[in-house]
């Protein structure tokens, strides 16, 4: 195992942690915050990641494709709040997990209808094509935007939630809704606002991860439960916990895929590894999990935004 190898893997485990962040912060703000468990948050990511695909492989432009991506999917999301998530609030999590499943149904049906069964690739970024010397590392720069949409997004949300008014309402809105009212603040309105944010950063991940992976449907599922791990494990509702842990898990899955099959071939037969080493990095994040959990029931930063 060679230096550049090992500096590769873990830039794309921060890579992909950065990746799970956007859809965690979004998926934690509304279910910390609104306490409303959306698991139609991954058709969201789905959404936006094929309407950017479609969008650039038209106009042959990145950057109008993320930004139709995000539009459409918070013109969706805004409809989907008013018309079912709004009638969830206060209902219990049962409720919620039942009725925004159905969304999921209901909406890989519809990208199925529209798009078809099979999977699209987003094109790579023309001024993105290439690699660009990281650290003395030869690293595509397409994944190093990732990074730095990440790193952007985290110092974002950071300023938005704690040092501006909309933040200071969201967090009075979601401490005491009736007195919060009470004083005037129109608490629906603010949790809109929260559920497009939300839906604005699942549409820039589906929108980012289209050109490194394949947009089919079923792909915000499969990535919903990663970033279901990283909001437990980062504490529900923080958006710093979220940040921290999207990291840890990102790293972990990425070196567990990377290195812990060759590791395990030092002190395991060939054929052994081979089959032990995938079992344990497929639930590697789980055993992250249970790790923290046995330490910090609520999470590394628990009850903080």
């Amino acid at each position: 195992m060679d230096l550049t190898f090992f500096l590769e893997q873990i830039f794309n485990g921060l890579g992909y942690g950065f990746m799970l962040f956007l859809l965690a912060a979004g998926l934690t703000l509304v279910f910390g915050i609104m306490d409303t468990l959306n698991l139609a948050h991954g058709s969201l990511f789905m959404v936006g990641g094929y309407v950017s695909a479609t969008v650039h492989a038209q106009s042959g432009s990145f950057i109008a494709a993320v930004l139709v991506a995000v539009a459409v999917t918070v013109l969706l999301a805004v409809l989907l709040e008013a018309l079912l998530v709004r009638k969830l609030y206060g209902r219990d999590h049962l409720s919620q997990v039942l009725a925004t499943f159905g969304i999921v149904l209901v909406a890989d049906d519809v990208v199925k209808f529209f798009w078809g069964p099979s999977p699209i690739m987003a094109p790579t970024p023309a001024l993105l094509s290439g690699p660009v010397d990281l650290l003395g590392l030869p690293y595509p720069s397409y994944r190093l935007l990732i990074l730095t949409a990440g790193l952007a997004v985290a110092a974002g949300l950071y300023l938005l939630v704690n040092h501006s008014k909309l933040g200071m309402l969201v967090r009075a809105g979601a401490s005491n809704r009736a007195m919060a009212e009470f004083m005037g603040v129109r608490v629906s309105r603010v949790f809109t606002i929260v559920f497009a944010l939300g839906a604005a950063l699942a549409a820039l991940a589906g929108a980012l991860m289209g050109p490194i992976s394949a947009v089919e449907i079923g792909m915000g599922e499969a990535i919903l439960i990663p970033a279901l791990v990283v909001i437990v494990i980062g504490g529900i509702g923080s958006v710093r916990g979220a940040f921290v842990a999207s990291l840890l898990v990102g790293l972990v899955d990425t070196a567990g895929r990377a290195f812990l099959p060759s590791l395990l071939r030092e002190v395991l037969s060939p054929a052994l590894a081979a089959d032990v080493g995938p079992a344990i990095s497929s639930i590697a994040m789980y055993m992250l999990m249970a790790g923290v959990l046995v330490f910090k029931p609520s999470g590394l930063f628990p009850a903080r935004v």
